[in-house]
């Protein structure tokens, strides 16, 4: 799990709503243009394409809301 990098610092909560964040931030996503799951973050709020290459700016931790 990877906020066990905290320790015992901060509590359950914020460290739990962290993971999360993090999970959905790096998993892979569906590319806008071409509707293939092969979209990964490559800064804050900047996303491409691993298929079609496309770039696009999108949210800071998932390119669109659901």
């Amino acid at each position: 799990m990877p906020i066990k990098r905290f320790g015992a610092r901060y509590g359950t909560k914020p460290k739990k709503k962290f993971a999360n964040i993090e999970k959905l931030q790096h998993q892979w996503h569906q590319c806008p243009s071409c509707r293939k799951q092969s979209v990964k973050r490559l800064a804050l709020g900047i996303w491409q394409c691993r298929s079609c290459q496309s770039t696009f700016a999108g949210k800071a931790y998932v390119p669109y809301e659901k």
